[in-house]
């Protein structure tokens, strides 16, 4: 029997949008949608080997349902912006591939999909339907199969139903499952049902009655308890619309023909040009899309015996030293370089000891005649460290990709080369592989690892010359060479240093915390008259809605929302609330903070060593993970406690400087306002300023209120924020943010007119730059969406000001750490946040260590108005702030 195969294109491509974590090119186009969406696609088809393939697609116009019942759907959010912005590209993608797409303006993707498979029943023909939704489950039959994914923690599993399995596992056949969403109804589409008759009480109600309407003949049998018999009395009307509204229509007046969807070669050129554009070299792999232009002219390589052979080739090389450290869960495996016009590799063994090679690579390393060339040298100088063993004069292949592109999410020599060079060079997952059957490097033979490293350390050396020519042509040498390069060892000796934690104290927070959440637990069971999964957002919604009776605020797909917002609206409403509230703070701070920084803390230092990372960001802020430090809670009296955890080691004290406001202070200083410049450089409070500018008020007359308002306006003029979102955040009017925001414009006239200047000139070239020429690409702006174009607006308007606030730190970072070194201080760089520095300092120069760091700070750039720095004190973190 031959098979269709056909996907509900919204259901997939949105849970793929959720489940992977925001992706772009490097023209700022999101992508993690459309990645996920092929993902399964391609997993699928490869399993399936369809005869037919075919996309349902939902039209934004009203359905039938619509008609029938004006509230269906009321309650759903729109469509992100940064997946709108995918929509027509992922169909672009499935018409260069040449697979049928269907939609119909007044139906629903499961109205055409059900179509589609009864013409595949009439036909002969299996039928299987990829979705993520259970709705479709009404559709299994004998031929017509439901592939079912559920995506966990980045995780797509599949379940196949047919009518059999439908009934196995449910209780029901496919056809009265129907039956049951009409009693119980869909939160997630705003589909009523009967009123108090739950999930529970409707599978057994129609397992014994088979349909509603025979329900309602038998209402007077002993199942039907009386209390659910007044409700089923009063909810008939409603039940029986329901059905309707649940029932997916599978006679859609559609031009179908199974022709149509046979299974076709793809548009090779096409899809290559599209996948170049958004950076998916793996599926241009994968498909044999991909036509490079240029062959990749791969040195020969061969493997050392031993550090003699090193030491002598090594010899050879007399002003750049182009090589490649791998690594193995952070330990070293091999060293290769490139000598001349071949390549050489050794690898750590009994013969060759990772300490022997090092120690033969030392005078090398740390010889500034020689520049260094490697795709990671911040991971180089952290493990060379570890020998005792320096790094002088580098050049980092991956930071200058992060320059040219900052929107991709992997620099990987493999990524990287196939973008810049339009060379195919494999990835180590291509080596490797990916997922449990990953293997190591020592699992390769050894002509497997020199065609792997041939590969990489060719192309590094063509990679370099790229990126110098590029860096030049963008006018970005001072932002590479004296910001971003010099950082990167910066950054290597804070991950090196770490931060001191007091284990102790930690353990005993711990402690606190666990008993506190057994506390709220027993309140809580109390409060709602039985024990059930506080953590669990169905049984949650239970107790609060439908025990306890509190106002349904939001619906989802699964049932009740309990999700922050909500909570915080019925705060008040009852006592069980402020105790949730309060149970998922305490539980998140014991999980992410006391459970999750005890299990990072070195054994051998007593110290937490992140990771800090320069290639991450699109604005070019660092970033740090494993874990991150730059998002220790502050909002909380409880979860600023944590911050007493990081201190000082003995002996030591920390000193802590924070920039005052810096991006306000750049926005004065881009869009040049007088008004605002003043107000900076007489050393006015600028909310408070701005108050009395926007509200019409002396100075003297501002209230904390007003002053809040204030802050909420600057600060949202700086991330481009509307009327709307400013009327969210303040719980006012729409009108009354629009009088606040044009109240703004008025006396800050200046800011407007740059704004609309930056705005036109993204438009125009397509990026936008910082003070320091690093750019950001735009593609947004030149969307018809108006939804898509005002995200890139608010980029636009936003990133020359956050990136210059990214870049100033850095330059301030790297002025410290020059500082600390050529003072001979007994003082180290250990965090930085944001916009806030932290040194652990010897208690003999903290007077000293302060002057400098403020000093370092507030001359990093010559801005209009003065940069400030407020630097403090303290033996932990907490007292430092």
């Amino acid at each position: 029997m031959k098979k269709l195969l056909i996907i509900d294109g919204n259901s997939i491509i949105n849970r793929a949008f959720y489940a992977i974590k925001a992706l772009a090119n490097k023209q700022g186009m999101f992508t993690n949608g459309i990645y996920g969406f092929l993902n399964i696609l391609f997993k699928h088809t490869e399993e399936l080997c369809p005869d037919y393939i075919a996309v349902a697609f939902d039209l934004k116009a009203p359905t039938f349902r619509h008609k029938k019942y004006d509230k269906y759907k009321a309650q759903r959010k729109g469509m992100p912006e940064e997946l709108r912005m995918q929509m027509p590209v992922m169909k672009e993608i499935l018409k260069a591939m040449n697979i049928a797409i269907y939609e119909k303006e007044g139906y629903e993707a499961d109205d055409i999909i059900g179509t589609v498979s009864r013409e595949c029943e009439e036909q002969g023909i299996e039928c299987y339907i990829l979705t993520g939704d259970k709705d479709d489950l009404q559709l299994a039959g004998k031929t017509t199969k439901i592939l079912l994914t559920v995506t966990r923690m980045g995780s797509t599993t599949t379940t196949v139903y047919d009518a059999d399995y439908v009934l196995e596992t449910m209780g029901v056949t496919p056809t009265e499952f129907i039956d049951v969403k009409g009693l119980m109804g869909d939160t997630s589409d705003n589909i009523p049902g009967v009123t108090g008759i739950g999930e529970k009480t409707a599978f057994g109600y129609i397992q014994k009655f088979k349909s509603i309407e025979n329900l309602y003949e038998h209402l007077d049998d002993e199942i039907v308890k009386p209390a659910a018999r007044k409700k089923l009395e009063e909810g008939k009307d409603m039940a029986l619309l329901s059905k309707e509204l649940c029932t997916i229509d599978r006679y859609v007046p559609m031009d179908f023909d199974i022709a149509d969807t046979e299974v076709k070669e793809y548009n090779n050129e096409l899809l290559t040009t599209i996948f170049k554009n958004l950076e998916f070299n793996a599926f241009l792999k994968k498909l044999g899309a991909s036509s490079p232009s240029k062959e990749a002219q791969v040195l020969p390589c061969s493997m050392l015996d031993g550090c003699g052979e090193l030491s002598e080739k090594l010899g050879q090389i007399s002003d750049k030293l182009i090589y490649k450290i791998y690594q193995t869960d952070g330990a070293f495996y091999a060293f290769a370089f490139i000598c001349g016009k071949e390549i050489f590799c050794i690898c750590a063994d009994l013969l060759n000891p990772d300490y022997e090679i090092m120690a033969t690579l030392k005078p090398y390393m740390e010889n500034a005649a020689i520049q260094k060339i490697s795709p990671d040298i911040k991971s180089d100088m952290v493990l060379a460290h570890s020998f005792d063993t320096a790094i002088a004069n580098y050049y980092d292949i991956q930071v200058a990709a992060y320059i040219i592109n900052p929107a991709r999410s992997s620099y990987s020599i493999s990524d990287i080369s196939n973008e810049f060079l339009d060379i195919p060079v494999p990835s180590e997952d291509d080596i490797l592989g990916t997922g449990k059957g990953k293997k190591s490097y020592d699992m390769l033979t050894e002509g497997e690892f020199c065609k792997f490293v041939s590969g990489e350390l060719s192309a590094t050396e063509l990679l370099k010359n790229y990126e110098e020519a590029k860096i030049k042509e963008y006018e970005q040498e001072s932002l590479f060479y004296d910001i971003e390069l010099p950082l990167v060892e910066v950054l290597a000796d804070m991950e090196i240093r770490g931060v001191q934690v007091d284990k102790d104290m930690l353990s005993s927070f711990n402690t606190m915390l666990t008993q506190r959440i057994a506390q709220l637990e027993e309140q809580i069971y109390s409060l709602a008259g039985e024990e059930f999964n506080i953590n669990s957002t169905k049984q949650l919604g239970v107790i609060l809605f439908e025990k306890l009776g509190l106002k349904v605020i939001k619906k989802t797909k699964t049932g009740y929302s309990t999700n922050s917002d909500v909570l915080e609206k019925l705060s008040g409403k009852h006592p069980i609330i402020d105790d949730i509230i309060e149970y998922r703070h305490v539980a998140k701070l014991k999980s992410t903070y006391a459970d999750g920084l005890l299990a990072v803390i070195d054994n051998n230092t007593g110290r937490i060593h992140s990771k800090f990372n320069q290639t991450v960001t699109v604005t070019g802020r660092i970033s740090s993970t494993e874990p991150n430090l730059q998002n220790i809670p502050v909002r909380t009296e409880l979860g600023r406690e944590v911050r007493k955890m990081f201190v000082a080691k003995p002996g030591c004290v920390l000193v802590d400087a924070d920039y005052s406001q810096i991006e306000l202070r750049i926005l004065a200083h881009m869009a040049d306002d007088k008004t605002m410049a003043d107000a900076f450089i007489s050393g006015a409070d600028i909310h408070a300023s701005t108050a009395a500018n926007v509200f019409g008020v002396d100075i003297a007359d501002v209230t904390p209120l007003l002053r809040t308002r204030a802050k909420a306006v600057n600060f949202g003029i700086v991330y481009g924020m509307g009327d709307f979102s400013l009327s969210q955040d303040l719980h006012i009017t729409k009108k009354e943010a629009k009088e606040y925001i044009d109240s703004y414009f008025e006396k800050y006239s200046n800011v407007r007119a740059y704004l609309d200047s930056t705005v036109a000139q993204a438009k125009e070239k397509g990026y936008v730059t910082t003070l320091f020429g690093r750019r950001r690409y735009v593609p947004e702006l030149a969307s018809t969406n108006h939804m898509v174009k005002a995200f890139g607006e608010r980029v636009a308007m936003n990133t020359p000001i956050q990136g210059s606030a990214a870049d100033i730190i850095k330059i301030a970072m790297v002025a410290v750490y020059r500082e600390l070194k050529a003072r001979n201080l007994p003082a180290k760089l250990i965090l930085q946040v944001h916009d806030e520095l932290i040194i652990e300092a010897e208690e003999a120069c903290v007077e000293q260590v302060k002057k400098l760091l403020t000093e370092c700070m507030e001359s990093a750039a010559k801005l209009t108005v003065p940069l400030v720095a407020d630097t403090h004190t303290g033996n932990s973190w907490y007292d430092a702030k």
